[in-house]
C-alpha cells in the first residue's frame, strides 16, 4: 500500500508525529469509589497506508500509536494501537482501536471531506461501531459508549475529547471515563 494524503479527506491533516503534555484523564480510582485525577503526557503516530480496498469499498487511513504517562510517571500507564480510516463514498471517519488490557473498540461518525471537526462514537452490542471487552472487563468495568470529538485547529495542532461510560461493579451510575488534550505536530 502507498502513503496518499489527498484521499484521506478530513484526516490528511492528522498525518504525522504528535505530541500533548497537559491532558486531562479523569477515571475511576482504585477503589471503584473514588475519582482519580490524572495529567499526562502523550505521544501519538499517525502513519498514511495508502488504499485499503472491501470490494467495492475504497477506504484511506492513518495507522497509529499512542503512549501516554503520567506527568509525575516515567512508565506509559495507557497504550492504545489500531487505525483512523476515511470512508469518501460513505463520507464516515472511523477509528478502530485495541488496549492491551483486553479490549477494542471500533467507532465511526459522518464528516464531509473538508471537515475541522468531527465525532465518532461505538456503543455496546452494535453490529458496526462497537465494543468488545475480555471476560473480567465485560464483568467488573463494563464499557457501554465510547465517543471522541477532533477539532483541528490549524495544521500544527489539534484537541480532542474522549468520554467512555463504563458500569462499574458495585455502582448505581454509570462513569463517565474522561481524557482530553491538545496535541502539536513534533515532526
Amino acid at each position: 500500500m502507498h502513503s496518499d494524503i489527498d484521499n484521506l479527506g478530513p484526516l490528511a491533516v492528522l498525518a504525522g508525529v504528535w505530541e500533548g503534555a497537559k491532558g486531562a484523564d479523569v477515571a475511576p480510582d482504585d477503589d471503584r469509589v473514588s475519582v482519580e485525577n490524572n495529567a499526562y503526557r502523550e505521544r501519538l503516530v499517525l502513519e498514511p497506508i495508502g488504499e485499503v480496498t472491501n470490494h467495492e469499498q475504497i477506504l484511506y487511513g492513518l495507522r497509529y500509536s499512542t503512549l501516554v504517562w503520567r506527568l509525575t510517571e516515567d512508565q506509559p500507564f495507557h497504550e492504545e494501537m489500531g487505525y483512523w480510516l476515511w470512508d469518501a463514498a460513505n463520507k464516515q471517519v472511523i477509528k478502530s482501536f485495541t488496549v492491551p488490557r483486553g479490549y477494542t473498540v471500533m467507532a465511526g461518525g459522518p464528516a464531509e471531506a473538508n471537515a475541522k471537526s468531527f465525532r465518532m462514537e461505538a456503543n455496546l452490542g452494535s453490529e458496526t461501531y462497537g465494543i468488545n471487552s475480555n471476560q473480567w472487563l465485560a464483568g467488573e468495568f463494563k464499557t457501554t459508549h465510547y465517543e471522541i470529538s477532533i477539532e483541528v485547529h490549524d495544521e500544527n495542532s489539534f484537541s480532542y475529547d474522549e468520554d467512555t461510560v463504563i458500569e462499574i461493579t458495585g455502582q448505581q451510575e454509570p462513569f463517565h471515563h474522561t481524557d482530553r488534550n491538545t496535541l502539536t505536530r513534533v515532526e
